[in-house]
């Protein structure tokens, strides 16, 4: 089979072939249908101090797709042939005591598809039975595919109670604009969100934020009075890991304000403790999706008719991948697909 594999400790990736992967008894074996690049896929393309630290080549990477299952191990029940999936990424080991607990999200064992082992930017991909989540209704494969960023979506917009909130959101990528997407249907009143890209920032507009901030050209103060907000965001949404996005935002929460951090900082932050010590700000990291309330609460959303679609904005065939990969890089698109049929 076809597939995209970090073949060396080095930069770049390379469309090679490669055995099918072999299924044991309590696996699937699925046919890919989408894939969705994600930034860690970014990191481990290019090489880079953290890739270097977590990745051995070589390697199939990618770890968002949706799929139809095609085999199925011996034992399995939960999943059938036939069945199309989207697939939760994080491996864990059902031992610890978060496991043991039902807190699978926080595992101290976890291994993730596409990092630790082989992942989905292929033509097949082998995945434990429990990991499958299975689409009982039609659904758009590239949709599917972006379930596990929505997930990651869901789970911080929906960390702290939305309805009648005001919401701010740093980092209007696609989990950013997702997150808002949430926020509004969860009944926050004013959702803003904040980037350097004008780009994102019209494709946020157009999918229902109350106001899109350019932070080079305006302030999230600015947008407070503009909404006619007078004690500052109940709750924040930190995606994008910058520190000066952290810093602001601590600044315009209201007292007993709370903040939940998604984006992964490349450096130490520092932060006024005095700020979030005297107005009571409650500051909660955030990691992956709650296994598998968050997988309910997604597909809940969108029979309800959440459209996620929208952040979809481009679409390529799997030997696009160089393609694929530069426009994901740029900064200025929604999510990029790359299609395995």
């Amino acid at each position: 089979m076809k597939a995209l594999v970090k073949t060396a400790p080095e930069p770049g990736l390379h469309l090679v072939d490669v055995p099918e992967p072999e299924y044991g008894p309590g696996d699937v074996l699925i046919k890919v249908a989408a894939t969705g690049i994600c930034g860690t896929d970014l990191h481990i393309a290019s090489w880079d101090p953290w890739a270097q630290s977590r990745v051995s080549a070589p390697l199939i990477v990618g770890h968002e797709f949706s799929g139809r299952v095609v085999a199925v191990g011996s034992g399995v029940t939960d999943v059938a042939v036939g069945d199309f999936v989207s697939g939760e990424g994080h491996l864990v080991c059902g031992r610890c005591r978060n496991c043991r607990a039902g807190r699978r999200h926080l595992c101290i064992n976890t291994r993730g598809i596409g990092v630790q082992v082989d992942g989905a930017f292929a033509e097949y991909v082998v995945l434990p039975s429990g990991n499958a989540w299975v689409h009982r209704e039609p659904i758009d494969p590239g949709v599917a595919a972006i379930f596990d960023p929505f997930g990651n979506a869901v789970h911080t917009a929906l960390t702290f109670p939305m309805l009648g909130e005001d919401v701010l959101v740093t980092g209007a990528g696609p989990i950013g604009i997702m997150a808002a997407m949430v926020c509004r249907r969860a009944g926050a009143r004013h959702v803003v969100i904040t980037d350097r890209s004008e780009a994102r920032l019209e494709l946020a507009r157009s999918l229902g934020v109350s106001l899109a901030v350019d932070i080079d050209h305006g302030t999230v103060g600015e947008a407070q009075r503009a909404l006619g907000m007078k004690e500052g965001f109940d709750v924040g949404l930190e995606m994008s890991g910058s520190p000066a996005a952290l810093r602001d935002m601590i600044t315009q929460m209201t007292h007993g304000g709370r903040i939940a951090m998604l984006g992964l900082p490349s450096q130490e932050i520092s932060i006024d403790m005095a700020t979030v010590v005297l107005n009571m700000l409650t500051i909660k990291g955030i990691y992956g999706r709650e296994m598998y309330e968050t997988w309910y609460a997604m597909s809940v959303l969108l029979q309800s008719g959440l459209d996620i679609s929208g952040v979809i904005t481009h679409r390529f065939p799997y030997t696009e991948h160089e393609q694929a990969f530069a426009t994901t890089a740029d900064g200025d698109s929604g999510k990029v697909i790359m299609t395995w049929d």
